[in-house]
């Protein structure tokens, strides 16, 4: 988190992984704590990155993804 957006983590906890067939790729969730920093950006790399409300989420990723998935289980939690 820090090499992509400039923000500190603690207490990283595995939560799923995904396999996309194309391009031969694996997608692996993380649950973390936030520890500090603020919200930076590296350039050329990561187009956008912010904090959201749980009741002011921008669209949501398909069910099937990974990201929903943990998405949902951080809401219900």
């Amino acid at each position: 988190m820090r090499e992509e957006v400039g923000v500190e983590i603690a207490g990283l906890r595995y939560f799923a992984s995904q396999p996309w067939p194309f391009p031969n790729s694996l997608m692996i969730a993380f649950f973390a704590d936030y520890a500090g920093g603020d919200i930076v950006p590296q350039p050329d790399e990561i187009e956008d990155a912010a904090w959201f409300a749980p009741d002011a989420l921008p669209a949501l990723p398909d069910p099937v993804s990974i990201a929903r998935r943990l998405i949902d289980a951080a809401l219900a939690a």
